[in-house]
């Protein structure tokens, strides 16, 4: 087959025609990053940063639905990186999906991998990051998955569209923060700042001018693609004056939402309609924590400007818009009750109905013994903070899993993890300063090609409660139920929503309570699972899972590519 540049985009995109192939496969994007340490002054920086093609957040992936891009990373950054591309499916392609260690080792400086980004029935606002340490606090960017060619919106077509990504600013080296942080057993030091498309905004002692404004021109409608990146704080975000409508989530139409405020976590990605319908002036967009634990966090706002066109000279006073409070999990269940999916005969979904694989998981923040010398960490008590799923916490192997599960590598990884947390007691009631001591391990749990599975998420009072953001990779996944309180196999089904459950990538388990979803296992591979709270994460609340081959090729991992970055 012939190959024919089509063309190309910001010099950092060119899209190829293959001759014989399907309008719908008939393009392939191709991307290079680089990531190189970048100074920000805007930022109240004082130490460089790790950035992509010099841009934070970094340069955005546009594609049509159904296609394929290939993204080139260069690292000439100081330490290895790996890039993950969150919500794609990658049908029958693991090999791309990106977390250190799990499918593929990191790419070191001075070395380079190109991913192969495999879109299948993916539709709206995702996004790509790093995942490798913290490093993703910098290193990530949108990626907008536009209707098929020849095909529509499931609403009137905006004006305008752009991207919004919510960030972390931290005035110091991220992968210093948390190692010192693991170092010592501790938690990490919050933030300094949240950032919008890189902006802190006007509520920090910061220069003048550090603030993003999006112009708008009145009566017009524009689509705003808004990602949630934040490390480890979930978001109310509002624009003063204004109301909007929520069309979509996690790159799937929902039912439109009319709503004054969302709440976003950590992972999620939403697709908003605003229209332009004030009195044309300057507005403040903002957003700010929705956090009700009592661990650390960022309790500051990040701010941008929505400023009508006609208007040159800023008011006095600039409105804000009123956000709940940072402990109001009744605004937030409010806004997130109301999400549910499109459904239409043009977006159809299929919820699975019969089960044939339940796994029940716990989501516990839990503590370690101190193994310092000095016998005190930094943790509760002097110990050791931890995290896991079903009290085990996650060992991230040296060697990455999926390698090992390809080649049958033995001492890499146990396929041991339950389907049953190993001890079942008030999950939701016991005494906050109860703590289970977790096994540490690398336990993996097994799937048949083909189950249909619902998984249930409980979260746990154990050790320091909270909202946990759960992301499996590989798949979108059908929430079919979520209540606070203990999970029960008889009444708790009875409230499930199998008509029009939302199909997401990433949804928030509520502090104290449980969420159900459903999934069938039709993407081989060996696919992660954790918590979006980064130090959650990086204390164990990971899992893998690993969906296993089907009858045919059709239905099996593809063959590894021969560049894959060496573990060193």
């Amino acid at each position: 087959m012939g190959l024919r540049k089509k063309g190309s985009m910001l010099g950092l995109l060119t899209i190829f025609l293959l001759d014989g192939l399907l309008p719908s496969m008939a393009y392939i994007h191709y991307y290079r990053f680089s990531l190189k340490e970048t100074n920000f002054t805007r930022l109240c920086f004082t130490k460089p940063m790790l950035t992509v093609n010099r841009l934070f957040p970094g340069p955005t992936i546009r594609v049509f639905k159904g296609e394929k891009a290939f993204v080139n990373v260069r690292n000439d950054g100081k330490y290895g990186v790996t890039i993950h591309w969150h919500g794609v499916k990658q049908p029958l392609n693991p090999w791309s999906d990106g977390p250190e260690n799990i499918t593929q080792c990191p790419i070191q400086p001075g070395q380079n991998f190109t991913y192969e980004v495999i879109f299948s029935d993916e539709e709206g606002t995702l996004w790509w990051h790093a995942h490798s340490d913290w490093s993703r606090a910098t290193v990530h960017g949108p990626i907008v998955v536009l209707p098929g060619r020849g095909k529509a919106y499931p609403f009137p077509r905006p004006y305008l569209e752009t991207t919004l990504v919510l960030a972390s600013w931290f005035n110091t080296d991220v992968k210093e923060l948390i190692d010192n942080a693991m170092a010592i057993g501790g938690d990490p030091e919050p933030s300094d700042g949240f950032t919008i498309n890189g902006w802190p905004g006007a509520l920090y002692n910061c220069p003048n001018e550090t603030i993003y404004r999006l112009r708008v021109v009145y009566g017009k409608t524009y689509l705003l693609r808004l990602v949630n990146a934040i490390m480890n704080e979930e978001m109310f975000f509002a624009i003063a004056g204004h109301n909007f409508t929520v069309v979509a989530q996690d790159g799937a139409y929902i039912k439109p939402i009319p709503t004054s405020y969302i709440m976003i976590t950590p992972g999620q990605t939403m697709d908003i309609l605003l229209t332009a319908n004030q009195t044309p002036s300057y507005y403040y967009i903002a957003a700010r924590p929705f956090f009700d634990s009592g661990a650390p966090f960022d309790n500051t706002t990040t701010t941008a400007i929505l400023q009508y066109g006609n208007v040159i000279a800023a008011p006095t006073n600039i409105t804000l818009p009123t956000l709940p409070i940072q402990t109001d999990h009744d605004s937030a269940d409010n806004f997130t009750s109301k999400i549910k999916a499109l459904a239409s005969k043009e977006h159809p979904i299929s919820v699975p109905k019969n089960v044939t694989r339940h796994v029940l998981i716990t989501v516990s923040v839990n503590q370690l013994p101190c193994e310092l010398t000095n016998g005190t960490c930094g943790g509760p008590n002097g110990n050791r903070i931890s995290a896991s799923l079903n009290n085990i916490s996650f060992a991230t192997p040296t060697t990455d899993i999926l390698q090992a599960y390809y080649r049958s590598l033995p001492n890499v990884f146990d396929n041991d993890f339950s389907d049953q947390p190993p001890l079942f007691f008030n999950f939701s009631g016991v005494d906050s300063s109860t703590f289970l001591l977790p096994e540490v391990g690398t336990k993996v749990l097994f799937i048949e090609y083909g189950a249909s599975v619902e998984i249930v998420y409980q979260g746990t009072n154990v050790g320091n409660p909270e909202n946990h953001p759960m992301h499996l990779h590989g798949y979108s996944f059908y929430v079919v139920g979520s209540a606070y309180g203990n999970w029960n196999a008889t009444t708790s089904p009875a409230i499930y929503n199998l008509i029009d459950p939302p199909e997401v990538n990433t949804i928030g388990v509520p502090k104290n309570g449980w969420t159900a979803i459903r999934f069938v296992a039709n993407n081989p591979g060996v696919w992660f699972m954790h918590c979006h709270l980064e130090r959650h994460a990086s204390w164990g609340m990971d899992t893998v899972i690993v969906v296993k081959n089907g009858p045919s090729n059709g239905t099996s991992i593809r063959q590894p590519p021969s560049n894959l970055p060496i573990c060193v």
